[in-house]
């Protein structure tokens, strides 16, 4: 099934040079941009868009699906990828913290 873009959970965002994010809110879609689960748990319809402001701007189209979407060979790529900044992420905001510990009072940026 495609990405159900009527889904409150679909998101997507077009950046200045053209390229655009699909994806699910609630990271259930593991064939995104492509794809949605065929019986979703987290499928709802959107009901309204009440206090959003939508541009002129249309998002390009989707990407033509990749082949091994079928045989789940892309999903493992993405979760691999996945594990791999969940992995890092830990040592980088300790990095940070640290950096931020060792900085003189005067000289800390705000």
């Amino acid at each position: 099934m495609p990405m159900r873009v009527e889904c409150k959970h679909y998101e997507t965002r077009t950046y200045a040079n053209g390229d655009a994010v699909r994806r699910c809110g609630l990271d259930l879609a593991p064939d995104a941009p492509w794809r949605c689960p065929e019986n979703c748990t987290g499928y709802e319809r959107r009901l309204a868009d009440a206090g959003w402001v939508h541009g002129s701007a249309v998002a390009p189209p989707t990407p033509a699906e990749v082949p091994g979407l079928d045989d789940g060979t892309a999903a493992a790529v993405l979760d691999e990828a996945e594990s791999i900044i969940n992995a890092i992420s830990a040592s980088v905001v300790e990095d940070i913290e640290n950096e931020k510990k060792t900085r003189r009072w005067w000289r800390r940026k705000k």
